[in-house]
C-alpha cells in the first residue's frame, strides 16, 4: 500500500484516530511479524500467508475509517476571501460576488437579461432597474443570501433626472428593511446602461 509504511503511530491531519489505535487490537506477534514477511522465501507457510492477508485487510479498514472522518480543506485565499462564480468561470475580469466572513460583496449589476448578454433590456429606466434588481437577487440566492439580507446599495445612474422613476421600482424589492444607500450620477455606464447597482449583504 503506497504511503502506509512508516505511518504507524502517526496521526492523520483532521482525524481523531491513527494507525496505532487500530494496531492495538492486533495480537502482538502479528504486529511484530507482519512487516518481515516480505523478506521471507517465495513459498511461505499457508498459515503465515493467511495471517499476512488478515493483517493487511485490517490495516486497510483502519486507514479507510480514519480517512472517512477527515474534512476536506478549503483552498486558502487572500484574507480568507472566497471568490464566488455561481455562473461558472467569469467571462469578464471580475467575480459576481466575493465572500469575506459573513459578508457578501456583489459586483455592480446592470439590466442585462443574462450574465453574458451584450445589451441591456429595452423599456427605459423602469425596465432596466427591474432587471438589474432581478440579477442582484439571483446572485444573492446562488451565493446563499437573499434580498432581505442586503445592508448597503450603491446606485449609479446615467441621468439623475430619472432618480425618482428608478426609486419607484427599487422600493418594491425592499418592502420591509431598507438598506443603506448612496446614489450618484455617472458619465457613462457599461453597455450604455441607464442604471447600475451594487450591493452588500450578510450570508451564512
Amino acid at each position: 500500500m503506497p504511503g502506509a509504511d512508516g505511518q504507524i503511530g502517526k496521526r492523520f491531519p483532521g482525524t481523531t484516530c491513527d494507525l496505532a489505535d487500530g494496531l492495538s487490537y492486533l495480537p502482538p506477534e502479528a504486529v511484530a511479524r507482519a512487516p518481515r514477511h516480505r523478506h521471507r522465501s517465495a513459498n511461505p507457510h499457508p498459515g503465515e500467508v493467511m495471517r499476512i492477508r488478515l493483517v493487511s485487510c485490517f490495516l486497510l479498514v483502519v486507514i479507510a475509517a480514519c480517512g472517512g472522518r477527515s474534512r476536506p480543506e478549503t483552498a486558502a485565499t487572500p484574507g480568507g476571501a472566497q471568490f464566488l462564480t455561481p455562473y461558472g468561470p467569469p467571462t469578464r475580469p471580475f467575480s459576481p460576488a466575493v465572500r469575506v466572513g459573513n459578508m457578501l460583496y456583489l459586483s455592480g449589476q446592470i439590466g442585462t437579461p443574462t450574465p453574458t448578454a451584450s445589451a441591456v433590456v429595452q423599456g427605459g429606466i423602469e425596465a432596466e432597474t427591474r432587471q438589474t434588481l432581478e440579477n442582484i437577487k439571483d446572485v444573492l440566492v446562488r451565493s446563499g443570501s437573499s434580498m432581505d439580507r442586503v445592508v448597503k446599495c450603491t446606485v449609479m445612474m446615467a441621468d439623475m433626472r430619472e432618480w425618482e422613476r428608478m426609486n419607484v421600482v427599487y422600493a418594491t424589492y425592499f418592502p420591509k428593511n431598507k438598506p443603506a444607500r448612496s446614489a450618484l450620477g455617472a458619465n457613462g455606464l457599461a453597455l450604455g446602461a441607464r442604471v447600475e447597482i451594487e450591493c452588500w449583504a450578510t450570508v451564512g
